[in-house]
């Protein structure tokens, strides 16, 4: 695992002698100098027992990180991939990220956030922007592999520390991951996908899946191994038309979505539900995938419980889409947890300290036919979110604002779930 090591300051042995020197005029004329050194030299420490476990809601954490944010210099850079791959970036993660940086002493002039619009050009040209204001450790969403390789290379050229979040860039030797694990999302939504073709009574599957941007996302390659090693016993993607399993489930298509854009992933469900109306139960990446094809399916006139969805993100959309029979279920990724992993690896990476291995508690490696290196990595856990578990988990943790969930699909169907607007 690469590690970012400790910088010292040489220091000639006058200056070590003169801080002796002072050092002993310091213990003659003050009582408790001893505890003054213990507490400057805790408080730039790395707090003890901090670890993949150590984030809540509260953000408690944060503040732990005060003494090491005093003890390091430099921007944080924070760059975010866009608005339309997911709603999360603009509602979760900036302002996670703004509640981590700020709770940990950071001050406004410390950190600077953006979002490149999904433009390749425009995050290349932000973190270029970062470090020309002095930032140390860039934390960027990498759009594709192709620009989070330009970014990485611009960053380790300069002496920048990088943070690959969320999306892994498998490039150069001075990058960190910090993401839930993937293969596991992707696993959890093939045994969601698995029980709720149980659940619905779903007679001879006739499966399609609608895979992320594996043209341009490393993490999509990842989530279609997890479900399609549940599934098909295979962790190969995509997987050969006319597949079955034991259970009885035939494939009859599975195609990516092109740089996971929404609209062009109903576009291809569409063209395949009209080309193979014996499709019975479906696979989707994500939470806006899902809702392109539970749109068309609506539209067909399918009702409720007939046709599973899956997804991830657990969108606002996901849960109305769950509630109202929809969607089998959706993969949880608690943000205020990658957000405070990230902004706590970055204070300790900015101090010039060694991560523990209690908080990089793992590597990720270059999906088959992914050229790169493997990086130290931060990895949560994530978790399946049904109508069972939703008021426990995302609406406790007010990921989901209950009261719009109860007026989208009605107080009702909210009190059978356990959940009070």
């Amino acid at each position: 695992m690469n590690e970012v090591r400790s910088i010292g300051r040489m220091r000639t042995l006058g200056v070590f002698v003169a801080v002796l020197s002072i050092a002993a005029l310091t213990a003659a004329c003050s009582s408790t100098p001893s505890s003054k050194s213990t507490t400057t030299t805790s408080a730039s420490s790395i707090p003890a027992g901090l670890s993949v476990s150590s984030f809540d809601v509260s953000f408690a954490t944060m503040a732990k990180l005060k003494g090491l944010t005093s003890a390091g210099s430099g921007l944080v850079g924070v760059i975010l991939p866009d608005t339309t791959s997911s709603t999360r970036y603009v509602d979760f993660d900036a302002p996670y990220f703004g509640t981590a940086l700020k709770d940990a002493g950071y001050s406004s002039s410390d950190y600077k956030i953006d979002n490149a619009q999904g433009s390749d050009a425009t995050e290349l040209a932000d973190a270029q922007a970062d470090i020309s204001l002095g930032a140390k450790v860039l934390i960027f969403d990498p759009i594709d592999s192709t620009v989070g390789a330009q970014v990485q290379q611009y960053a380790q050229s300069r002496g920048v520390a990088t943070i690959s979040y969320d999306r892994a860039t498998f490039t150069g030797t001075n990058t960190y991951y910090v993401s839930f694990d993937n293969v596991q999302v992707g696993k959890l939504i093939g045994q969601g996908f698995e029980s709720c073709v149980s659940d619905w009574n779903v007679s001879s599957p006739k499966v399609f899946e609608l895979d992320g941007g594996e043209d341009t996302d490393p993490n999509a390659v990842s989530f279609a191994q997890g479900y399609n090693s549940v599934i098909w016993n295979s962790q190969t993607t995509p997987i050969k038309v006319g597949t079955t399993n034991s259970k009885g489930y035939t494939l009859v298509g599975d195609q990516i979505t092109p740089g996971w854009v929404n609209a062009t992933g109903g576009s291809i469900f569409q063209q395949q539900f009209t080309a193979h109306p014996e499709i019975n139960a479906t696979v989707e990446a994500n939470d806006g995938l899902a809702q392109a094809v539970i749109t068309d399916l609506k539209n067909k006139g399918v009702g409720a419980k007939k046709i599973p969805t899956t997804g991830q993100d657990a969108t606002l959309q996901g849960m109305e889409n769950i509630l109202q029979g929809y969607q089998c279920g959706s993969v949880y990724k608690p943000i205020y947890k990658e957000t405070q992993a990230t902004v706590a690896l970055a204070t300790i990476l900015r101090a010039h300290k060694t991560p523990p291995s209690s908080l990089v508690n793992s590597t990720t490696s270059p999906p088959k036919n992914v050229t790169g290196s493997t990086q130290p990595a931060v990895l949560l856990t994530p978790t399946w979110v049904n109508s069972t578990n939703m008021a426990s988990t995302v609406v406790k943790d007010k990921f989901i604002s209950a009261s719009a969930l109860c007026a989208a699909v009605g107080a009702s169907v909210c009190s059978s779930a356990g959940i009070t607007p």
